[in-house]
């Protein structure tokens, strides 16, 4: 009589078992978890001015920082230099003369003796007038670094004023946010009402080195 034949199973052991436990919940998890939300889009950038000439007063990071204040309508749109010390010479009246083709907006730019940048936005053409003009629009703003703008109070309108022998913008209690001689070589900055501003200079007089109005067409 031939012996039995036995056939043995081998059974799982505890630890197999929770092991092939963990790598089912693993598989679970991977299929009911999310797919990743996608990245969130870049945010728009402003379209950068263009500036039929170079600036000698104002870099390029400046220029965009700029601009980004300027009322929507001019943003992207050309800087045209109308007027510039070095090219022009210091004199006022020869600025009054420069900004007779350009109607629109000005930018005015300057350096000083100390090599603070700083300036105002008008939002009608740099002229000779009998009284102040412009419109809640205008400001002032220095680098004081960094870029620090001054927008209007809505206290007074004494926006901007030119006579034949000064240049002035902003104004309240005989104080002028930015004022600038005939011969555009001295020039102040005090608090005013229009603007609230800070004096744009390191001091309330200063000695101008450099100065440009760009015409925003």
């Amino acid at each position: 009589m031939k012996g039995a034949r036995w056939r043995y199973t081998r059974l799982p052991s505890k630890v197999e078992d929770a092991l092939s436990g963990e790598e089912d919940d693993e598989e679970e998890e991977k299929a009911a978890a999310p797919a990743p939300a996608p990245a969130p889009a870049p945010a728009p950038t402003a379209e950068e001015p263009q500036l039929m000439e170079a600036s000698q007063v104002l870099r390029a990071s400046e220029i965009r920082q700029l601009s980004l204040h300027l009322p929507p309508r001019l943003r992207g749109r050309p800087w045209s230099l109308a007027f510039c010390t070095s090219r022009d010479g210091f004199s006022l009246r020869r600025l009054y003369r420069q900004m007779e083709g350009h109607g629109g907006p000005a930018l005015l730019v300057l350096r000083d003796q100390d090599g603070q940048m700083f300036g105002a936005f008008s939002s009608s053409a740099i002229r000779l007038s009998k009284g102040f003009y412009g419109t809640g629009e205008t400001f002032l703003f220095s680098f004081s670094p960094q870029l620090k703008v001054f927008k209007w109070t809505g206290s007074n309108s004494f926006f901007v004023k030119g006579d034949l022998d000064s240049l002035m913008l902003g104004s309240g209690s005989g104080h002028f946010g930015l004022w600038l001689d005939g011969d555009l070589y001295h020039g102040g900055s005090q608090p005013c009402a229009t603007f609230n501003n800070e004096v744009l200079a390191r001091h309330e007089q200063f000695c101008v080195t450099e100065l440009e109005a760009w015409a925003l067409s």
